[in-house]
Formats: C-alpha cells, sequence, structure tokens
C-alpha cells in the first residue's frame, strides 16, 4: 500500500511520534557536519523525489531539496509554469507520467482536491508541501521544534493569534492527535471552518480575544496575516491588529513560554521585532528543522518508519 502524507491524520499518532523521533535522532547524528554530506546509512539512495511548484517557495523548495540529498538520493524541481501542467495537462495525468520517472512526488499548490487527485493517480508516494487547505510539514517542524525545548506534547497549551488559515487547520489536527490543546483568537470573518476546528476532537477552541488566548499558555503561534495572491489586505490588516503578538502579550503566557512562526515574517504586522528577535523566539530552530522533519516524511512515506 502506497503511504501519501497529504495530512497528519495520514500518518496516525504513532507514525507523527515515530517521524518526530526519527527527525531529532537524525538531526543530532549530523551534528558538525557540512550540509551536503550524505547520512551515513543513506536509506533513500537510489531515490528521486520530484518536487511541483505552483506557488512560491524558500523553506518547503530548499528542505525537501536537501533533506533528499542528505539521505542519499536526488530531486528535480518543477515549476508549473514551466510543466505541461501549466498549459492545461491534467493533474491525474501528470501524476500517471511522473510515477514512471520518480520514486515520490512533492508538491505545493493551492487547491487541496489537487493533491488528492495527485494521490488517487500516483504510482507513488505524493507529499502535501503546502495547500490553501493545510500545511502538515510546516506543524511536523513545529512539533520537533517544541519537543526539542524540553516540553511534552500531551497537555500542552498552544495559543494561536490571527487569521484561522492552512497552518492553523493542521496545528488543530495535530492537536486532535497528540493530545493537547490549542486556543485561537481570530477576528470576525477570520476565523476557522467548523470543519477544521472539528479536526481537534474537541481540544480546539475559537475565542474573540488575543489576552485571552494568551493566558496560561506554553507556545505563542501566529502567522503572517496577508498569503500570497489574497486581496482586500487593508481590510484585512485592520481586523488583525488587535491581535498582534508583542511584549506585553507574550507576557500573559507561561514565563518560559515560546513563540514560534512558520515564516516568512512581516515584522510590526502580525509580530512585533523585540518578539520575534527576542530570547523566547524559537523561529530558526523551527525553520531549519523542516528539513530534518521533511527527512523523516520522506522515510515515513518508503515504510522505513513508523
Amino acid at each position: 500500500m502506497i503511504r501519501h502524507f497529504l495530512n497528519l491524520t495520514d500518518a496516525g499518532p504513532d507514525g507523527l511520534a515515530a517521524m518526530l523521533d526519527d527527525a531529532m535522532t537524525r538531526k543530532a547524528a549530523r551534528a558538525g557536519w557540512p550540509k551536503g554530506r550524505i547520512d551515513a546509512d543513506a536509506p533513500l539512495a537510489g531515490h528521486v523525489l520530484a518536487m511541483i511548484f505552483e506557488k512560491n517557495s524558500t523553506r518547503t523548495r530548499v528542505s525537501f531539496d536537501m533533506a533528499i540529498r542528505q539521505l542519499g538520493g536526488t530531486s528535480i524541481v518543477m515549476d508549473a509554469g514551466s510543466m505541461q501542467l501549466g498549459r492545461g495537462e491534467s493533474i491525474a495525468d501528470t501524476a500517471r507520467v511522473l510515477s514512471g520517472y520518480v520514486d515520490a512526488i512533492m508538491i505545493r499548490t493551492d487547491d487541496h482536491a489537487k493533491v488528492e487527485e495527485m494521490a488517487a493517480h500516483a504510482g507513488v508516494p505524493v507529499i502535501n508541501g503546502l495547500t490553501d487547505a493545510s500545511h502538515p510539514c510546516q506543524i511536523m517542524a513545529d512539533l520537533q521544534t517544541i519537543l526539542e525545548s524540553g516540553k511534552a506534547l500531551p497537555g500542552l497549551k498552544i495559543a494561536w493569534l490571527g487569521d484561522g488559515n492552512n497552518v492553523l487547520a493542521s496545528i488543530i489536527e495535530a492537536a486532535g492527535l497528540m493530545h493537547f490543546d490549542v486556543v485561537a483568537a481570530c477576528p470576525q470573518g477570520y476565523q476557522p471552518t467548523e470543519a477544521d476546528v472539528a479536526l481537534g476532537r474537541g481540544r480546539a477552541r475559537v475565542i474573540g480575544t488575543a489576552a485571552e488566548a494568551v493566558e496560561g499558555a506554553d507556545v505563542v503561534v501566529t502567522d503572517t496575516w496577508i498569503s500570497m495572491g489574497q486581496a482586500h489586505a487593508d481590510t484585512k490588516l485592520a481586523a488583525m491588529m488587535p491581535f498582534q503578538v508583542d511584549e506585553a502579550l507574550m507576557a500573559r503566557a507561561k514565563p518560559d513560554a515560546t513563540f514560534l512562526h512558520c515564516l516568512p515574517a512581516h515584522r510590526g504586522e502580525e509580530v512585533t521585532e523585540a518578539v520575534i528577535d527576542g530570547p523566547q523566539s524559537l523561529i530558526w530552530a523551527e525553520a531549519e528543522n523542516r528539513l530534518h522533519a521533511q527527512k523523516a516524511v520522506l522515510r515515513w512515506c518508503f515504510g522505513q518508519i513508523g
């Protein structure tokens, strides 16, 4: 059976735990190594990963490229505009064609139905690098960062500030699987859907004030308010400003609370410079962990862990 990683639920709690353990173990084993050096066991030697980008990318592109290299494999990077996909070839036909050339496909796109269609017709594992509905690879890196900071996931309180977007949906999904709580403060008109909240299996709730959400939180998370291609930016920014993460808001969280942001950040909008560059911020470790988490996702897809 082919293992696709379209959402966190595809792996389940045991799979997620195995991936997180593998990511941290492999990261520790590489301490002090050059980035291009292949892992000692080269577990994916001879494997090729195709990466399709319909949206711009820095972290997803570089982390997956370096992930497959460090595991001993290689990658092919394709922008949709330079493929026949950009000229009308269907997702299904693209999936069938690529399955004859490569061992796995990662796609970063808009409509979640596209990754589902890709997986339905591919003969190799398909990985969701991001869709408008979810961002499971980012949340794997976030969970790894939280664990590395010395916090256990069960019983944790994560406060989310701002937009009810794809990242929040995946955090809520993780909460339901790994038994932590999410309190999201979102303005009216920008809240997550009822279906997204239901992913938390009773461990997520949405409120209207930032202060209440952050009170006693172990982790404070936000994301850019204006996503790529999003319209009505001025109206949205005005609605979001009461949810900005600043020093006063962070002071309401636990004294050892940490701050996460998946990047790119817009300092002075969703977060102040004092917070994002401050001692509680783990954003650079979080960004690096995209690489280590991606390696674990790839190994899980090939049945090597979990």
